[in-house]
Formats: structure tokens, C-alpha cells, sequence
């Protein structure tokens, strides 16, 4: 299957695997599309440090489209993806989008029908993928995974900024099983950034960030990247 797609983008473990599948697939991932949210809050796209997609698209030596979001609304944000999409269309002449979704049915009923609209095929290399199985092939794939935030019960401030790693992945497991979050963070339990993979040209190294703690919910966030040679 050969198409020309565009990745929807966050920067996170979900959407750089897709897109790191999609490549392996032989798909021409001919550029990414990232949403900046009017705040975290947002019902379909992810929030923190997002600003670090573009050094990312610099590592992965794909063009990127950017959009903000002017406020909370589901209109207002489902408006901003069709213009993002519209454009990406007109600049790229693309075929189909790639999305990370595992499991929501409400993210992936609206990129359905706004692909629909344009005629362009929805990809979700990640759709029910075992969690488990996936957190693992992550790590043998060498994916380089921060922890950028935490809002879960099980989960507190020790986790924020950490690189993911086998040893932590088992806590993980063992402290999904207790307290019941997703292992994939599918629900927003916590937000990650990747810093290297194997499609990344260059890796990511956070030079300054400050961790923000309220006794319930965490970020880790970033004011300075670079980008090294590998």
C-alpha cells in the first residue's frame, strides 16, 4: 500500500510510533500536522511542551503544519483540524491521515468523518493494540520516552521527567493493575515526549525544565531543548 499520508502529531509516544509504522508500511509521510490547545483541558489533542514538535519535525526531517486553538471548544477545535487538514491537502495533495488513537472512539469518530469530507483515508496503526505488548515493543524498538506529565491516582511526582525503561514499565504494570489506569496512558493518565527513535536524524536533549507538582496532578515543563547529531 503506497499513499501519501500526514501525520497528526504531538510529539508523544502514540503519534511517533504510528508515524514510525506508517513509514515501515511504506507510506510517504509527506508531512505532520500538530494543534497547539487553547489549554489542557482539550477534549482531542494533546498539550504539554507541544512547542517541542517542531525540533522534532527538524529530527525526523519532515515538514510540519501548525495551528492554534483560540479556546475549549469542541467546535472550535474540530474547525481547526479541517482547516489544518485542508491545507496539508492543498500543499501535499495527501491521501490519508495517520492518527495514534488506541482505544477512543470519540477522537477517532471525529478524524473519521473529517477525512471523509476531504476523501482521505484514516490510518490508526495502534487501534486496540494490547497495552502490554505495546509499552514493551516500544522499548525494543529503542524509543527514547520521557514522562511529561501525570494525572492519575497511582501515579505522583516521582514519574515526572523519568526516561521509560523496563524496570519502570513493570512498576507501571503492577501500579495499572492496582489503581486501574491505562499502562498506554490512552485516558490522559499521563503525557509523554519522545527524544530519539530509530526515524529520528537527530536526538532530542532537554537542557532546562522545571517540575510543577500541586499534590495530585504533575508536569514536567520544558523551557530549553537542542538538538545533537547521533
Amino acid at each position: 500500500m503506497y499513499l501519501r499520508v500526514a501525520c497528526l502529531f504531538s510529539g508523544g509516544k502514540d503519534s511517533t510510533y504510528s508515524l514510525y509504522l506508517a513509514k515501515q508500511w511504506g507510506l510517504s509521510v509527506d508531512c505532520l500536522l500538530t494543534l497547539i490547545p487553547h489549554s489542557e483541558e482539550s477534549s482531542l489533542f494533546h498539550c504539554p511542551n507541544i512547542w517541542t514538535t517542531q525540533l522534532q519535525s527538524q529530527a525526523l526531517d519532515i515538514p510540519i503544519i501548525t495551528k492554534k486553538i483560540n479556546s475549549i471548544s469542541i467546535d472550535e477545535e474540530y474547525n481547526k483540524l479541517d482547516e489544518l487538514i485542508s491545507q496539508a491537502n492543498n500543499n501535499y495533495k495527501i491521501e490519508g491521515i495517520v492518527h495514534g488513537g488506541i482505544r477512543s472512539n470519540f477522537q477517532k469518530n471525529k478524524f473519521d468523518k473529517i477525512c471523509k469530507k476531504y476523501n482521505l483515508k484514516l490510518i490508526s496503526p495502534l487501534w486496540h493494540i494490547d497495552d502490554y505488548y505495546y509499552m514493551n515493543i516500544l522499548l525494543k524498538n529503542c524509543f527514547v520516552i520521557q514522562i511529561t506529565s501525570v494525572s492519575s491516582m497511582g501515579l505522583d511526582a516521582n514519574f515526572l521527567g523519568i526516561i521509560l525503561n523496563d524496570s519502570t514499565l513493570e512498576d507501571l504494570y503492577r501500579r495499572s493493575r492496582k489503581y486501574g489506569f491505562n499502562l498506554s496512558f490512552e485516558g490522559g493518565e499521563a503525557e509523554t515526549l519522545v527524544l530519539d527513535c530509530p526515524i529520528f536524524k537527530k536526538k532530542l536533549e532537554i537542557l532546562t525544565s522545571n517540575i510543577h507538582w500541586d499534590g495530585q496532578r504533575g508536569i514536567v515543563e520544558i523551557s530549553d531543548i537542542s538538538l545533537l547529531n547521533k
